[in-house]
């Protein structure tokens, strides 16, 4: 059985790693690089990178926040944010990142995604998808979470596969930051309709949520940002919990 991965997230506002719930009532949480190397040493598997006002500001990704903080870490880096072109795509790979994360412009130009998978692999383009409950479904949206886009997040889950994306990285707005768990329900809709790794997002707090997400979820991995940043959860402890718990993960030594 593959492992499972935690993966823990940087939201990055100006240079800064800033935390809120579900989207907004953000405070700091401190330096990109200094984080980053803190969880991978701590036993994360990879570490997310999310300028999350680039788009909105309508500018490129903060490159040398993105080299800074590569250069601290030994484990995969994935970066999005404000990626709109293939040339935005061939800086942050050149600056340091494992993989790329397209969300807003991805829905804009759908042929983005593979562009960039046919240039750097599938492997390497990240789909994320931010989504909140509408009835019985769940909605795209774009911008931050500021924009709605009317787009059912199960067929653009579907739609981004089968052009090109590698991972689903699905973000739950109605759960985020508020440490009540994850969105178990929408996770499992998508990881049922993709073949490709699905990432939750949104609601982590202790480690019966991981567990209930890789079962009843159905999710490849798990990412958290508050429960990290704070000292709420240790990542080594939070794995050796879920692997007492017969969640197989990759474990330090």
């Amino acid at each position: 059985m593959l492992t499972k991965r935690i993966i823990a997230c940087l939201d990055v506002r100006d240079g800064r790693v800033v935390k809120g719930v579900n989207f907004v009532n953000l405070r700091d949480a401190g330096s990109p690089a200094e984080l980053a190397h803190a969880h991978a040493k701590a036993g994360a598997d990879e570490i997310v990178l999310l300028d999350i006002t680039a788009t909105y500001e309508h500018r490129g990704t903060l490159l040398k926040t993105v080299r800074d903080t590569a250069a601290e870490l030994f484990i995969p880096f994935t970066v999005g944010g404000g990626i709109r072109t293939l040339d935005d795509a061939c800086a942050i790979f050149e600056a340091g990142a494992d993989k790329i994360a397209v969300n807003s412009a991805a829905i804009a130009h759908p042929e983005l995604i593979t562009e960039i998978a046919a240039r750097f692999g599938s492997q390497a383009v990240v789909l994320a998808i931010d989504a909140k409950r509408k009835g019985d479904s769940w909605e795209v949206f774009t911008t931050g979470g500021r924009n709605a886009t009317g787009l059912n997040a199960i067929e653009w889950a579907a739609q981004g596969e089968a052009r090109g994306a590698g991972e689903i990285l699905l973000t739950s707005m109605d759960c985020d930051g508020t440490q009540t768990g994850f969105d178990c329900e929408l996770t499992a809709a998508i990881a049922s309709r993709v073949s490709i790794p699905v990432i939750a997002s949104g609601g982590a707090g202790n480690s019966a949520h991981f567990v209930d997400v890789f079962r009843r979820g159905r999710a490849d991995a798990a990412l958290a940002a508050s429960i990290f940043h704070f000292g709420v959860h240790d990542v080594n402890q939070l794995k050796e919990s879920l692997a007492a718990a017969g969640i197989p993960m990759r474990l330090g030594c």
